[in-house]
């Protein structure tokens, strides 16, 4: 294997290892332009969604593109989009806007 080929191997490697080892770059806090929608996904799986000023902890799980976040109370169930710009949305039709990473 030639010295150019075995560096883009390990750097590859090492990029793959970091977005698993933060949870794909998922975790952070998203929310619409208003701020009426928040959504803070942190570590270990909790998340917290608030949505005109009331909060409701949550449960979710990444996988490539998809979150299935599952709160508690009247906030239910949802699954997530990310989009190429990072942004999450959810499923079509639904109320809530397309939620940025702030």
């Amino acid at each position: 294997m030639n010295s150019k080929l075995l560096r883009v191997s390990i750097a590859t490697t090492l990029l793959a290892l970091w977005f698993a080892g933060c949870g794909g770059g998922v975790q952070g806090t998203y929310s619409d332009q208003t701020g009426a929608f928040v959504l803070q996904l942190n570590s270990g799986g909790q998340a917290t969604f608030t949505f005109a000023g009331q909060s409701a902890p949550c449960a979710y799980t990444a996988n490539g593109n998809a979150i299935a976040l599952n709160c508690q109370g009247a906030a239910g169930s949802v699954n997530l989009t990310v989009q190429s710009d990072g942004s999450l949305t959810g499923p079509p039709g639904t109320l809530m806007p397309p939620l940025r990473k702030k």
